[in-house]
């Protein structure tokens, strides 16, 4: 691949996905993309940039953003943001929200599942507290593929292995042949979306808690605070922002503040200016806990939209993103 193809792939991800992409990353883009270039019976990652600057491969170009940002996950990841789960962010929702019962938790990079599921085991495990509550969880992930393993909630023994305590292994799924199956109740709790987050989110609606663990370490800074202000939009002045080890908020946006001695914990910074949200959507929920398992629905029905006139994406969103299509659309030509 020559430098050329290079620059032409980092800025079609860039544009796709937001993934930024460092020069010394070559050799680790053309290991991920030379399998899915000769299944499509190409001979190199060049002439797959060639097939794409061809335009009308647009099963191939999902494949590409796909295998560039399909990242690892595995259940009860890092433990710390399901103890600050457990011990702060539910007690609070319990007290807050007695008069309504219902709590909106989005999971904004599900990849394939853990994450999501780790939080409804965990919600299933105060049942007895969150009986006649609504709880609805919302997944949504960039690849299309993912959230179909999401769906289905096989999974090796590998990956349950990963962080799974032995008791929830046995608890909420059964066991098929070598894989593990998580429980039709566990799975009636979590819808599932496909989104990209340099997209408006503005749809689904209000959030008390908000997971985006791991994925804002891919995009560049003016990136960050976009999503990150735009997910303050989301939600309620006592929401909960939940990232990654690796990232923070810290000189990027006063939308959010550290949880005091709470590592990876953000509480919505209601003093900002500007910051003031509108009322929470109804919440229509896919599981209640201490209920019997609901029947999946065939299609669940979307969430109501909050006014658009306070949701929009800002309109410097838009500028950028139309500046790097333009630029795309030129290395093209080259």
């Amino acid at each position: 691949m020559t430098p050329a193809e290079y620059e032409f792939l980092k800025t079609f991800l860039k544009t796709r996905s937001g993934l930024v992409l460092a020069n010394e990353k070559q050799y680790l883009v053309e290991s991920r993309l030379l399998p899915i270039a000769r299944k499509q019976g190409l001979s190199s990652v060049s002439e797959l940039v060639a097939k794409i600057k061809s335009h009308g491969a647009k099963a191939l170009e999902d494949a590409v953003v796909e295998a560039m940002t399909t990242n690892e996950s595995f259940f009860f990841r890092d433990k710390t943001p399901f103890e600050h789960f457990n011990q702060t962010m539910l007690p609070h929702m319990l007290k807050e929200r007695a008069s309504s019962r219902k709590i909106r938790i989005w999971c904004a990079a599900a990849s394939t599942g853990q994450e999501p599921y780790s939080i409804a085991m965990s919600l299933k495990e105060h049942a007895s507290k969150l009986a006649g509550w609504r709880v609805e969880i919302i997944g949504t992930d960039l690849s299309t593929d993912v959230l179909e393993k999401a769906k289905v909630g096989i999974y090796t023994q590998f990956e349950v292995q990963r962080g799974m305590p032995v008791q929830m292994l046995l608890k909420y799924f059964t066991q098929q042949g070598d894989m593990w199956q998580i429980s039709p109740e566990l799975r009636s709790m979590v819808q599932w979306r496909k989104l990209n987050l340099l997209e408006s989110f503005s749809s689904l609606g209000q959030f008390d808690i908000v997971f985006c663990r791991n994925v804002l370490i891919y995009f560049d800074q003016p990136t960050k605070v976009e999503i990150l202000d735009r997910v303050r939009k989301q939600m309620p002045d006592d929401g909960f922002l939940v990232l990654g080890a690796a990232e923070t908020v810290v000189g990027l946006t006063d939308s959010f503040v550290p949880a005091q001695n709470k590592r990876g914990l953000y509480e919505v910074n209601h003093g900002k200016a500007g910051g003031a949200v509108t009322p929470r959507p109804a919440v229509r929920a896919t599981g209640t806990l201490g209920a019997a398992p609901a029947k999946p629905a065939a299609a669940p029905a979307k969430p109501a939209a909050t006014p658009a006139s306070s949701l929009s994406s800002p309109s410097s969103a838009t500028s950028r993103l139309a500046a790097a299509t333009a630029n795309l659309a030129t290395l093209r030509r080259q």
